[in-house]
């Protein structure tokens, strides 16, 4: 997942990636703890990877520099409750939660005579940078290019479906990640006018069968919790959820004010 979805900037930091695009969307520029807290103070370089405040301290700086929240991305697990308990005392929200949905890559065919018009490539063409960014695009040109960046630090497979009268109407990406055999399906937009016609259903399955003639055994989706219609759409094409995450963002502190 962290590889479908590459920051810019990468910093390891005692077993948390910092990660950096600009602001450019919350996975990009959010904090990664790839290690659970150890109980045997092992240290790593001059950081002990149980010392929860330092390590925060320590990524606060670093966004800082970067005129950035401090967010992380957090599985609600037992592994992350210490980290939990530490942003809890810190005032950190509790907002995006977020399902992971997985399947397996059988019976990803499209029966003979009812193969969409989809049109599949390796870039994300002009059309299908717009179609995405006018649904779930945030800020301007600036950020769509750097969004794009993001976009092409994986190698993917981009689909785009048009409505009857030719124009782009829903578009998705295949993320395929180098060295794996799973795919995840991000970018899945409709436009509003071109809703409720069956266009999402069907690039989720023109892409299932994609990543299956490239190899993929299987494949995950993410899809916030309060988003019921797509889980439904998910759910039909045979995903299942697996786990669940959130982000934490710390709150803006409030200037002194009086005397």
């Amino acid at each position: 997942m962290d590889a479908a979805w590459p920051a810019l900037e990468r910093h390891d930091a005692g077993g948390w990636m910092l990660r950096a695009a600009a602001g450019v969307t919350q996975r990009a520029n959010s904090i990664w703890p790839r290690s659970a807290p150890s109980s045997d103070k092992q240290c790593s370089d001059e950081q002990c990877s149980d010392d929860l405040p330092g390590l925060l301290r320590d990524a606060r700086a670093w966004y800082r520099s970067r005129r950035l929240p401090v967010i992380f991305q957090l599985f609600d697990t037992p592994a992350a409750s210490a980290l939990h308990q530490l942003l809890d005392l810190e005032g950190f929200s509790r907002q995006s939660e977020t399902l992971v949905m997985t399947r397996s890559a059988m019976d990803t065919r499209i029966p003979a005579g009812a193969r969409p018009a989809v049109e599949l490539s390796s870039e994300p063409s002009g059309e299908w940078l717009r179609v995405w960014w006018q649904v779930d695009g945030r800020g301007g040109e600036d950020s769509l290019s750097v969004a794009e960046t993001i976009l092409k630090g994986c190698p993917s497979v981009y689909a785009l479906v048009r409505d009857g009268d030719g124009r782009a109407a829903a578009v998705g990406r295949l993320a395929l990640p180098t060295r794996s055999r799973k795919g995840g399906l991000y970018c899945m937009a409709t436009l509003p006018q071109a809703r409720r016609q069956g266009f999402a259903a069907v690039i989720v399955q023109a892409l299932l069968q994609a990543g299956s003639e490239q190899g993929i055994d299987g494949f995950w989706l993410l899809v916030t919790a309060a988003n019921h219609g797509a889980q439904e759409l998910y759910a039909k094409a045979g995903f299942r959820e697996t786990c669940r995450y959130l982000y934490r963002q710390e709150r803006p502190r409030r200037a002194p004010t009086g005397c």
